[in-house]
This record gives structure tokens, C-alpha cells and sequence, in this order.
């Protein structure tokens, strides 16, 4: 591996490791958001918290989290470093070292990643996970419906090693979400609210 990927990674990954999401919580006096609901850091599991703007906050910063990386590595090196990036940025969103390696399922960096990478693709899962999200309040089946969707086409409107590279990050997706995956066969997946507290 190239020395501009290893930095490629190393940027992905610091970035990736910030943990908005139980950072922002304790900041706002909700406590320690792995202690309720899910137990994820993520943007859904804060929404369970009843604070809608905490959880908005989440949400950006983490996308911010994955695109920020991406784009920095795709102007400073190349295209290939930006792919290590990402994968650097969703690594450490799902494994950062700080929380002993129990991190969130990387959804939301994986969108802001997508939109570094291929816009398109970004405004396409958006749609998606926006219209299921929506229509059957699960976020789980929103976003591997729409990760699904975009490894798909990615190998249609893109090029190079991008489109392994999607399909990679879905296999990944799909791997974090594996316990909403036996809900949903089961029918057992809890919905989100976007009104009220959980």
C-alpha cells in the first residue's frame, strides 16, 4: 500500500472515530445514549432520547464525518485514496478505538462518503431511505434498502474501482445491521418516531 493511502486511511478513520453522537448526549444532559433503546451511537438510536434537534445534529455530523475525508483525500492524492477514505471513515465510525471498538453502523458516514465519492449516488440513497423511512418508519429497512439500491446502480453510472468498492461497503452495511435483519423476517423491528419519545 502507497504512502498517500495509508494517510488516505488514517484520515478516514480519526475522522470516522468521533463519536457525535454519545458526545453531543452528554453535552445536552441525556445522558450516555448507549444505555437506552439500541444501545448505537448512531443518529436513530438518539432520536430515541426525545430530542429531535440532538439527533439532527448527530445525523450531519456524522455524514460531515464520512464526506470530509473523502473530499480532502480526493484533492490532496487521487481517486483511490479518496475509496481508502471512505472505507477508513466507516471503519472508524463502526470500530473506534476510543469505545473499545463499539461504534454505530455506519449509515450516515456511509451517506456522507457517497456524496465525496458520487453525488448521484448520495441523492439517490437520500431519496430512498427518506421515502421508507418515512412511509414505514424503519430505519434499518430504509437503509439497507437503499444501500442495496446504490451498490446496484453504482455499477451502472460509475467506473473503476468504485463500484467493488460499493459493494464492499454494502456487504459491511448489511453485516452491522445483521440483528435488524432477524427482526425484519420476524416482523419484530421496532419503528422510529419522529414526534414524540420513545
Amino acid at each position: 500500500m502507497s504512502r498517500e493511502l495509508i494517510f488516505a486511511v488514517l484520515l478516514g478513520y480519526l475522522s470516522g472515530s468521533i463519536p457525535f453522537g454519545l458526545l453531543l448526549t452528554r453535552l445536552a444532559g441525556l445522558g450516555d445514549v448507549r444505555n437506552i433503546g439500541s444501545g448505537n451511537i448512531g443518529a436513530t438510536n438518539v432520536l430515541r432520547t426525545g430530542s429531535r434537534s440532538i439527533a439532527g445534529l448527530t445525523l450531519l455530523l456524522d455524514i460531515l464525518k464520512g464526506f470530509v475525508p473523502v473530499f480532502l483525500a480526493a484533492r490532496l492524492w487521487s481517486g483511490d485514496a479518496a475509496i481508502a477514505a471512505g472505507f477508513g471513515a466507516l471503519a472508524g465510525h463502526i470500530l473506534p478505538v476510543w469505545l473499545r471498538f463499539k461504534g454505530g453502523k455506519g449509515v450516515a458516514t456511509f451517506i456522507g462518503v457517497l456524496f465525496a465519492l458520487s453525488w448521484p449516488l448520495g441523492v439517490l440513497f437520500s431519496i430512498v431511505w427518506l421515502i421508507i423511512a418515512f412511509t414505514l418508519r424503519m430505519s434499518s429497512l430504509a437503509a439497507l434498502t437503499a444501500t442495496a439500491i446504490v451498490a446496484a446502480t453504482g455499477f451502472a453510472i460509475t467506473e473503476g474501482r468504485l463500484p467493488i468498492a460499493l459493494l464492499i461497503i454494502a456487504l459491511v452495511i448489511f453485516i452491522t445491521h445483521r440483528a435488524n435483519l432477524l427482526r425484519l423476517l420476524r416482523n419484530q423491528e421496532p419503528k422510529i418516531s419522529f414526534t414524540k419519545k420513545a
